[in-house]
């Protein structure tokens, strides 16, 4: 089956040129043109990926972000923006979206991101269908953490946190005690080369940090090794 991915642009260029990529590349697409209107096929449709532009009528790509992840939808999203600032990169992550993107940007690059994506939420689903299967368990202190049902708790209570903050997560609890570079969490956990963005891995830290951390400025979990990267201290 076709995976369907959300295109909401107001540039009807733009909207054109991605679209008739990614139908080529054997995807179906769905098209809106405000905040609004794309919000509305988020919910109602839930598309298997939603790439979402940062300035758009009515309702701005960052708005549209935060309601979407507030109805604890998983489904990746690219923020699009022609802003090079990068604390406007940084609010998108901060909000949960997966991954952005500065335009212009090549079709060849956007599509590798986009299938990295989707290979990630795959694979999320994959796992979820297993519960038959022995869970892989994680515990270290309060913080458990199920592999198989993509799943942290912490004192009983399961935490809120995002498909890529988890993969982090799992990433680095699977290898506790070894550090890895910032380059290195990039090309593992996003799954893909990040032309050295490595605020990106900084960013999901920080928030990751502040769900499964008492005090996240004396971390427990994931430390960092100044000058190097970080790892899971279990």
């Amino acid at each position: 089956m076709a995976r369907t991915i959300l295109i909401i642009e107001d540039e009807q260029h733009i909207v054109d040129i991605l679209k008739f990529n990614l139908q080529k590349e054997g995807y179906e697409t769905l098209e809106a043109y405000d905040g609004a209107a794309g919000l509305e096929l988020a919910l109602t449709k839930k598309p298997n990926l939603i790439l979402l532009d940062v300035m758009l009528p009515q309702m701005d790509g960052y708005e549209v972000c935060r309601k979407i992840r507030e109805e604890h939808l998983q489904i990746p999203i690219i923020m699009l923006t022609a802003r090079e600032e990068e604390l406007d990169k940084v609010l998108g992550l901060e909000l949960g979206a997966d991954d952005y993107m500065t335009k212009p940007f090549s079709m060849r690059e956007l599509t590798a991101r986009v299938k990295a994506n989707l290979r990630r939420a795959v694979n999320q689903e994959t796992s979820r269908a297993a519960d038959s299967q022995p869970s892989n368990i994680i515990k270290s202190g309060d913080l458990t953490i199920n592999i198989e049902r993509y799943e942290a708790v912490k004192n009983g209570k399961v935490l809120d946190i995002t498909l890529r903050e988890f993969e982090l997560l799992k990433f680095l609890a699977t290898q506790p005690d070894k550090i890895f570079s910032r380059e290195k969490l990039l090309e593992n956990v996003w799954g893909y080369e990040y032309y050295g963005d490595v605020r990106t891995v900084d960013v999901t830290v920080r928030r990751l940090r502040e769900k499964i951390e008492d005090d996240p400025s004396m971390p427990k979990y994931i430390i960092t090794k100044r000058g190097i990267g970080y790892y899971f201290n279990k």
